[in-house]
């Protein structure tokens, strides 16, 4: 079996996990002010990380409940066991198992699972960007008046700091010059309805790698552009990513406020 069907297959398995907990009464803790996780988000972590661990040796595992280290790692595999736990707690179907492979700094193999609308996103560097056996590419949308943007907030915005600043300046100069926002609630999921030529653009700050390092190959294998905030290519630690189809992108970069700490 190849590299990419057996991260499609694991994926599957954790689906199961997560499906069963999504219609189960969970136990909800907080790690911090509003940045929920349940007894689901750290079994499918252990499981996936027992799985990955046998099929792919010598690389990393970075997972998002057990992982305190670097994240510029030759060899790694970011592991979402659910992104959208806020969803999946109050029973919005918005929310997926995240895992990317990443070899040198470079995204190589992804898959992004919603078990719940079952939907099986994956791509393979030069291989092409997939839903199932649908090969996805982005949207042709070039005008930014008629993009629909997806965003999402960072936990930080509770305490007004800077981060919360930067959002609300973002929010309120590109609202007028946009078709739309959504706030799904999970980067994961942003970047792969990017990918399916759903959203035009894609921006947030604040995210770690286990959000973003499935999507960014997806995005990148349909045809978008993915950068930092300033327009270099991301890297894990930047302060924020921006995602879209050619254009789009462009044009969010141009409409982005800079990011300052005063």
């Amino acid at each position: 079996m190849s590299k990419i069907e057996t991260l499609k297959q694991i994926a599957l398995q954790a689906g199961e996990m997560v499906r069963e907990g999504y219609h189960s009464r969970k136990e909800i803790r907080h790690k911090g002010v509003v940045d929920l996780v349940t007894q689901y988000d750290v079994e499918t972590e252990r499981f996936l990380l027992e799985a990955l661990a046998d099929a792919f040796p010598g690389y990393a595992l970075v997972g998002e409940e057990s992982y305190d280290g670097a994240y510029d790692l030759e060899r790694a595999i970011y592991i979402d066991p659910i992104d959208g736990t806020t969803n999946f707690v109050h029973g919005i179907p918005h929310l997926a198992i995240s895992l990317g492979l990443w070899e040198a700094g470079e995204p190589r193999l992804a898959v992004i699972y919603n078990p719940i609308l079952d939907e099986l996103f994956w791509a393979e560097r030069g291989a092409g960007a997939w839903l199932g056996e649908e090969r996805l590419r982005v949207s042709e949308d070039t005008v930014l008046q008629n993009a629909l943007i997806a965003t999402g907030f960072p936990y930080a915005k509770v305490h007004k700091g800077p981060e919360y600043r930067w959002v609300v300046e973002a929010f309120s100069t590109l609202l007028p010059k946009i078709q739309d926002f959504r706030r799904l609630g999970a980067a994961a999921c942003d970047l792969a309805y990017l990918a399916r030529g759903i959203f035009a653009g894609f921006y947030e700050i604040d995210l770690k790698p286990w959000d973003v390092a499935a999507g960014i190959l997806l995005v990148q294998e349909a045809g978008g552009v993915v950068s930092n905030l300033e327009g270099h290519p991301y890297r894990f630690g930047d302060r924020g990513i921006v995602a879209g189809t050619p254009a789009i992108h462009s044009r969010l970069l141009e409409a982005l406020p800079a990011y300052s700490v005063n």
